[in-house]
């Protein structure tokens, strides 16, 4: 498995490999936050905010990721499954504020869009090849390589986004794509719950465990 060589075990983030790797892609994920909101904003692009609002999501599930490693696999579960609802939250917002818009259509500007969008590609990237041989494990390491990934597939939509927008002279494409990116926000949010709620169960049984036991030995004597 990558980044642990555990055998079956899945791996748990227990290493100073990945927590190198979770500053840095904190660091890049704020970075662009703040650059991709603001060009957003000026631009009057949905897609580019949402994109922005996925990049402060990982920079706040990174850095729980970080401080939740070593402790127990409840705990690791109960922050991927609070991660797993933020991210379905935000897609909702995402959705919400997307149909909004189409209410009010106004062409955003296409060539802020796709330069910023080549920009926040380019640091997403890198912080898949950071986190790339961390990709395995339970669901606190794993919803750290999906944001990353949805990073990546939302950075390609924006930059297509843009050159649809420049090409039709419509706000159209720029509002699919950030349902798009809302509807990625879903999926994954869907599959980083599932796993922290059967990692949690898996918990459960293994505190259980040592209880029945005890109160088997007590009933035996």
């Amino acid at each position: 498995m990558a980044g642990c060589g555990c055998g079956t075990r899945r791996f748990d983030g227990m290493s100073a490999g990945f927590r190198r790797a979770l500053w840095i892609v904190i660091a890049i994920n704020a970075a662009m936050f703040v650059v991709e909101m603001t060009a957003g904003a000026l631009a009057g692009s949905q897609a580019l905010k949402a994109d922005a609002l996925d990049f402060l999501g990982d920079t706040f599930t990174y850095a729980i990721s970080l401080f939740v490693i070593g402790m127990s696999l409840r705990v690791r579960a109960t922050a991927a499954l609070l991660k797993g609802v933020s991210l379905a939250a935000m897609g909702l917002f995402v959705l919400g504020s997307t149909a909004h818009q189409v209410l009010v259509l106004g062409v955003p500007s296409a060539p802020v869009m796709g330069i910023v969008g080549v920009l926040a590609l380019c640091a997403n990237m890198a912080s898949v090849l950071v986190l790339m041989r961390y990709r395995d494990g339970d669901a606190n390491v794993r919803s750290v390589w999906l944001c990353s990934r949805n990073d990546a597939f939302g950075n390609v939509a924006v930059v297509v986004a843009a050159g649809a927008v420049w090409a039709s002279g419509s706000a159209w494409p720029d509002l699919v794509v950030a349902g798009t990116l809302a509807s990625l926000f879903l999926w994954s949010a869907f599959h980083i719950v599932r796993q922290a709620l059967a990692e949690r169960a898996e918990a459960a049984a293994g505190e259980a465990a040592p209880r029945l036991a005890g109160r088997q030995a007590r009933s035996g004597r």
